[in-house]
């Protein structure tokens, strides 16, 4: 039986630093426009609408401005998660379970790239 690899080749881990490099910079630029849309007031003004109307569409405005930000701080951890698995690629640990000390299968980091759990070891976490 081959002896079990305990970390990625230069060219695997070359791969992954292109595949998240790609999506953190789409996350940098996604996080961007979401603060972007926090920053300004809307440029649907109700001002000349009925008091009524003004109300619900400050209120719908509100919920959605809450929304944003909720979004824009998941994009923000997303980011941290992102920066993170470059670290590890940086310092050749990247893609091994934390739990198990195993490499996690390539098909998963390439759907979850900032995973650090192999399915296994995630399967019994969320068992627990």
């Amino acid at each position: 039986m081959a002896e079990e690899k305990n970390r990625f080749t230069d060219e695997d881990l070359k791969e992954f630093r292109e595949l998240i490099d790609k999506k953190l910079t789409d996350a940098r630029e996604d996080l961007r426009q979401l603060k972007q849309s926090l920053s300004y007031a809307d440029d649907n003004s109700t001002n000349d609408t009925a008091s009524s109307f003004k109300m619900m569409e400050d209120g719908s405005e509100t919920m959605s401005r809450e929304e944003t930000a909720q979004l824009a701080s998941r994009q923000e951890k997303f980011i941290g998660h992102l920066e993170s698995a470059m670290r590890r690629i940086e310092n050749k640990t990247y893609g091994i379970c934390r739990e198990t000390g195993k490499l996690i299968k390539k098909e998963r980091l390439r759907l979850v790239p900032h995973a650090t759990l192999s399915i296994e070891a995630k399967q019994q976490q969320d068992r627990r």
